[in-house]
């Protein structure tokens, strides 16, 4: 790799900026100074300091996302936030983009990357990873309903859906659920409800395939998937 086109990457600025670094003598490869753009690099092996700190280099990045409700999936957007609003500059640098959507009042689980192979592999239906749910439902949920989801029902559109595996936590005026389904329609756990006439009141995804929503992590906020989590990521679903 071209010593210019990975401090770019690594957002220290465009090509002609890191030019211009790299002329001031202060770029060093293995000890030795580099002032040539086009030298090339071994970004895994090789040493690089930048004012004497060594960069570390990462072609891809993995972020855990707990989102916000009010905030949409979505790299931009004009009227409201978006979850790549919520990343600090020295991760925003690396163009992550949502693994899927979470509608905007939905909170919960959301991975963040900019390796396309995967999120290619967790969001094709021929993969059938499944995405766990927690809901809390206007209306009693019951064992017929649970009968309903396992075999599919057909939402407003007239689309059957593939069967979903149902868990009620608590029956009631408001009941609370647990849904896991392999699909991704627009609105879907909604109109799955809908469809039995209940509505949702609150949803929240806790799971995307082997990753699970890190409790610990506060609303709104982010962290990388340790080597575990993306090991077990990769090695299913890939």
């Amino acid at each position: 790799m071209r010593i210019d086109k990975l401090l770019s990457n690594m957002g220290f600025g465009s090509r002609k900026e890191v030019k211009s670094l790299l002329k001031k003598g202060i770029v060093t490869r293995n000890g030795e100074v580099v002032k040539n753009g086009q030298d090339q690099v071994d970004p895994n092996h090789d040493e690089i300091k930048v004012a004497g700190e060594e960069i570390e280099y990462k072609e891809f990045v993995y972020l855990m996302m707990h989102k916000p409700p009010g905030c949409v999936s979505a790299t931009e957007d004009n009227r409201d936030q978006t979850v790549i609003d919520l990343l600090e500059p020295e991760d925003a640098i690396f163009e992550p983009f949502p693994v899927g959507r979470l509608d905007k009042d939905t909170e919960g689980l959301l991975l963040l990357t900019n390796d396309g192979k995967l999120a290619h592999q967790l969001l094709s239906p021929k993969k059938h990873v499944g995405k766990t749910y927690f809901a809390r439902v206007e209306g009693v949920v019951t064992d017929s309903d649970i009968s309903a989801f396992a075999t599919g029902v057909m939402l407003d559109d007239g689309y059957v859906t593939k069967p979903g595996e149902l868990t009620i936590l608590k029956s009631g005026e408001i009941s609370e659920i647990e849904l896991t389904i392999t699909e991704g329609k627009f609105h879907q756990v909604k109109r799955m409800f809908q469809s039995v006439n209940k509505r949702v009141v609150y949803l929240k995804r806790l799971t995307m395939g082997s990753l699970q929503l890190d409790e610990e992590l506060p609303i709104g906020t982010y962290r990388e998937l340790t080597e575990d989590e993306l090991t077990r990521l990769k090695e299913q679903h890939i």
